[in-house]
């Protein structure tokens, strides 16, 4: 599974889940830092990425244009690095599901149990 973090999202997330999501990229790896949400939106399409944000904008996209690619949106507030890479792990079955059904194209998480 690809995920690629958005830079809201730390590059440290990648040591902590690179056996569940061991194809996954960030965008400072991918030299995106600077790059436009639609730049960086173009990039994940083309590379067949799911974006991983807390960021609005990518939803707003994903409105605008569609999917792919498909975005999971963080709306959970400041979380640590280790507590994000958490509750994605403790997510992963239900993001596979999200990932493989082609009727959707963003997936929120809103809340989580005590971290």
């Amino acid at each position: 599974m690809k995920l690629l973090f958005d830079q809201n999202i730390s590059f440290r997330i990648l040591k902590l889940l690179h056996k569940q999501f061991d194809k996954s990229s960030t965008i400072k790896n991918e030299g995106l830092i600077n790059a436009t949400d639609k730049e960086i939106w173009d990039f994940a399409r083309i590379n067949g990425y799911v974006i991983v944000t807390q960021d609005a904008d990518f939803s707003d996209l994903n409105s605008l244009y569609g999917f792919p690619p498909k975005i999971i949106w963080i709306r959970t507030g400041n979380l640590t690095t280790s507590k994000l890479a958490n509750l994605l792990s403790e997510n992963r079955e239900e993001i596979y599901k999200f990932i493989d059904n082609k009727k959707f194209g963003s997936f929120e998480i809103v809340s989580f149990k005590n971290h």
